[in-house]
């Protein structure tokens, strides 16, 4: 390849293009600072993203005067931009994680410029595209130019997440490590809503797990599980440490046998050195990880997601505070599903019962404005710290009996009263 600077990269981007840059804890950086020192000389540039975590606020957002050069369309708003799109300067695209590829594929967002980090090239001349899988194979496939970052500190990931260094229009070498998402012990909380969770996972499992406090704590609970294998979008610090421990060993899986699968990685320094050139976990497009048809086929599938709030009906808000975007479906609706048609499936939302304000997460009401990520028809299992709710097969009287039991204490007098004015006799019939 021949290396241009990260100025000379950006000249091939004009006005009117669509640009996807790459997410995950990988997001190109340089590329955007690049971009957005010729905001005076661009418009209409839509910008597409997925899920973010970088350093510092998109470079696009540094001042409101870019809202006419740079058009902020994200399909999973991150910290990165959410108060660009709060603010109303930008937008957000919602889809199911697992139909976002097939939008660039069918031409409805069409791509001209995918924007990615990867690896240095191997001897065959391919570049790994790291850390983030997810969008980027996609947007690869369909964008007319690449620019990429050719990073020294991209650990080289297996799958199908590859790219040859003629199909890169300009290149950019550099050395920027992803961003460091290494978490400490889990609180007292978080600590037991891990626990009540394991205790529903069974030996054999196939898990689908986020990234944070409590799906670290889960994870940290399955330490003494067997033959757990793993089918989700992010490869974390937890997950590695259960297949160190060889809990998790892939074993029982049908889908990869003996391979886990992810769609990204999202960890500590650590883990993007151990993951490096490691065959043990494959990445793959977020089409293929996130389909519930293939998600169903491992047995004992099991989904543990988080909320921001839960009604006593089951619906699940976990996109929006009110009217404020805060994120998107992400992929809990494809891996509620599709858990959820697996033989011997289950599905998690786990929660605090309340926010570190001291408001209650269990609620009477969705505010309104929220939006349903996970509808009260899919909801099966609900965890807080004070216990696990199972709502599958309960009508909507037992749904709020079930919730108010593990609602923080003192929330649980207003819920049942709430709970009495909405279902009436069916309700008090079970107190």
């Amino acid at each position: 390849m021949k290396y241009v600077s990260a100025d000379e990269a950006v000249k091939c981007i004009n006005s009117g293009d669509a640009v996807f840059f790459q997410g995950s804890t990988s997001v190109p950086e340089l590329i955007q600072q690049a971009l957005a020192k010729r905001a005076p000389e661009l418009r209409g540039v839509q910008i597409f993203s997925g899920f973010n975590i970088t350093s510092r606020p998109a470079a696009f957002t540094a001042n409101p005067e870019y809202k006419e050069s740079f058009l902020i369309n994200s399909i999973f708003p991150s910290p990165d931009i959410r108060k660009w799109i709060n603010d109303g300067w930008g937008t957000m695209t919602p889809v199911f994680l697992s139909e976002a590829p097939g939008l660039f594929r069918r031409k409805e967002l069409p791509m001209d410029v995918a924007v990615i980090n990867c690896s240095l090239p191997d001897e065959n001349g391919y570049c790994s595209y790291g850390v983030s899988a997810d969008l980027a194979v996609s947007a690869v496939e369909c964008a007319s130019k690449v620019i990429a970052q050719v990073n020294k500190s991209v650990p080289y990931l297996y799958g199908d997440c590859m790219i040859h260094e003629s199909k890169i229009t300009a290149a950019v070498l550099c050395d920027e490590p992803c961003v460091d998402m290494k978490l400490g012990e889990p609180n007292e909380i978080e600590a037991a809503i891990g626990r009540n969770v394991a205790a529903e996972i069974p030996d054999g499992a196939c898990l689908q797990i986020g990234v944070g406090g409590i799906p670290n704590a889960t994870l940290n609970a399955l330490r003494d599980h067997k033959h757990l294998g793993l089918h989700t979008e992010a490869m974390t610090d937890g997950v590695y440490r259960l297949m160190q421990s060889g809990a998790l060993d892939n074993s029982l899986k049908k889908v990869h046998p003996g391979v886990g699968i992810a769609s990204l990685c999202m960890g500590s320094a650590d883990v993007y050195k151990a993951m490096d050139h490691n065959k043990a976990v494959e990445f793959y497009d977020v089409a293929y990880t996130n389909d519930p048809a293939i998600i169903r086929q491992n047995p004992k599938a099991c989904a543990i997601n988080s909320a921001i709030e839960v009604d006593l009906t089951g619906q699940v808000c976990a996109d929006s505070i009110g009217e404020r975007i805060y994120s998107s479906v992400g992929g809990q609706h494809d891996f509620m599903y599709g858990c959820s048609l697996a033989e011997g499936g289950k599905t998690f939302i786990a929660l605090p019962s309340r926010t570190n304000k001291g408001q209650g997460k269990i609620v009477a009401n969705l505010q309104p404005g929220a939006g349903v990520v996970t509808t009260r028809f899919q909801t099966q299992f609900v965890a807080t710290e004070w216990g696990i709710a199972y709502l599958r097969d309960k009508n909507l009287a037992q749904r709020a009996k079930a919730l108010i039991a593990i609602a923080h204490p003192d929330d649980r007098e207003e819920l049942e009263k709430a709970a009495c004015k909405r279902f009436g006799y069916s309700f008090l019939r079970l107190k």
